[in-house]
């Protein structure tokens, strides 16, 4: 599975033929496709759990009760983000070598924890979530290196984006199959993560086979190389107003999204659709393909600075239509699933930049020699302390008001925040940069 093992085979001679051109079809549609299912698989391993309801509250000490599902997703929730403030450093620092047989090690842990979820009792499933999560966290960041730094990184990245758009209600739609087919739900997101392990097997092989950027594609989007300790701390200092901006509001975003996520099944249950799993796919699809096409709209921008702020413009955008949906939703001015799509399209368009073309331009714009899963993983790691401090505020702050109510008040609070978040970026980034792309020698600034 290694990329540096032995001869290069067929597939792989094929692909740098195809990557010589930095605009192939083939090499881009084999590209997507390798991410897009590996990503989508991982997502087999983490999010089945949440179709399940697990009822029952935990006592813990002398203090209020905690709901066992809200147990079981916070701890899975905090090992994700242990491992993203590991991935800081071991995916900033990574090279190419490698990395496939890491993803394969990295799931098959997780899956192990979840066979630990299926023989325990309560309430030692909680340390087992924590286990499953743990690992996952860096597989995004192993998964983009295959792609960051080429001329198709929009292409590319919103292929992998669109994964896990997808991937979250689909597997949970698979995983309400397995319970109404009378698995147990503590049993069933064990046998989801075994359905799609050879799928796995096969994307990742086919992930280790890309080549590494062109000369050309270095030119167009700066040289990425590893970075150690001084060079993080430099690019974080140089920059620091704007990346404080962005990772603060990727904090919002992350809560909002997992809390739609999480509790996608109580929160369709409340607008009369208990029972009927397939509509969360769905109206995924119709978010995935709303997604597509807005990256896809970023490609014909080649000035990098100039796409960094469309790039600011789609997010916004998103930002605004959460909120006018949820109002028009409320007005009863549309149904719940065109609702459900339009939150779901704005949160996307606002959260889904983050892990392929914003960091990547950004890079590109201010011509800093660097790689873009550094500032990936730095906002994913305090995006998720965002989530388990929502988690812990329903639950002990707000235990009273129903999953729905609390989503409205979360949706406004969302929509006003990101839209003043996005437009200081936009300025303070415009302000940081020049018109003309720097050249990948120009100086740190």
């Amino acid at each position: 599975m290694s990329e540096a093992a032995g001869s290069p085979s067929r597939v792989r001679r094929w692909l740098e033929a195809r990557n010589a051109d930095g605009h192939s079809v083939a090499f881009a549609a084999f590209a997507i496709a390798a991410a897009f299912t590996t990503y989508f698989c991982m997502y087999a391993f983490r999010k089945p759990f949440a179709m399940g309801t697990f009822e029952g509250q935990l006592q813990i000490g002398e203090g209020d009760p905690i709901d066992y599902k809200i147990a079981l997703i916070v701890a899975q929730v905090i090992g994700y983000c242990i491992s993203k403030f590991i991935g800081i450093k071991v995916i900033s620092e990574a090279s190419g070598r490698g990395r496939a047989r890491a993803i394969l090690l990295l799931i098959a842990v997780a899956e192990l924890a979840l066979l630990g979820l299926a023989l325990v009792p309560r309430p030692w499933g909680i340390l087992f979530l924590f286990l499953n999560g743990l690992p996952l966290g860096m597989v995004w960041g192993l998964v983009f290196g295959f792609l960051e730094g080429r001329r198709l990184s929009e292409a590319l990245g919103a292929g992998l984006s669109a994964s896990y758009i997808v991937a979250s209600m689909a597997v949970k739609t698979v995983g309400g199959w397995w319970l109404g087919a009378g698995v147990p739900e503590r049993w069933m997101p064990f046998v989801v993560g075994l359905c799609f392990a050879p799928i796995l097997l096969g994307s990742v092989w086919a992930l280790s086979q890309l080549p590494p950027p062109t000369v050309d594609d270095e030119s167009a989007r700066t040289r990425r190389a590893p970075m150690d300790a001084a060079t993080r701390r430099r690019f974080v200092l140089n920059f620091a107003p704007g990346l404080v901006a962005l990772t603060v509001l990727y904090m919002l975003l992350t809560a909002y999204r997992d809390f739609r996520d999480n509790f996608a099944r109580e929160l369709w249950d409340a607008v009369g659709y208990a029972g009927e799993p397939e509509v969360m796919t769905k109206v995924e699809l119709f978010v995935a393909f709303g997604v597509l096409l807005a990256l896809a709209a970023i490609m014909k921008v080649r000035d990098n600075r100039r796409a960094l702020i469309v790039i600011h413009a789609v997010m916004i955008a998103g930002a605004l239509l959460i909120g006018a949906a949820t109002w028009a939703f409320q007005n009863e001015l549309v149904g719940a699933e065109l609702w459900m799509g339009a939150v779901g399209l704005g949160l996307y368009l606002g959260y889904v930049p983050y892990g392929c073309v914003l960091f990547d331009r950004l890079i590109a714009a201010v011509g800093f020699v660097a790689t873009a899963g550094f500032m990936i993983y730095v906002t994913d790691a305090f995006g998720y302390l965002g989530s388990v401090g929502l988690l812990l505020y329903k639950n002990f702050g707000q235990a009273d008001l129903s999953w729905l109510q609390f989503f409205y008040g979360f949706s406004y609070i969302t929509a006003l925040a990101c839209t003043l978040a996005f437009v200081f970026s936009a300025l303070y980034f415009w302000r940081r940069t020049v018109p003309a792309r720097l050249s990948p020698s120009t100086p740190d600034r």
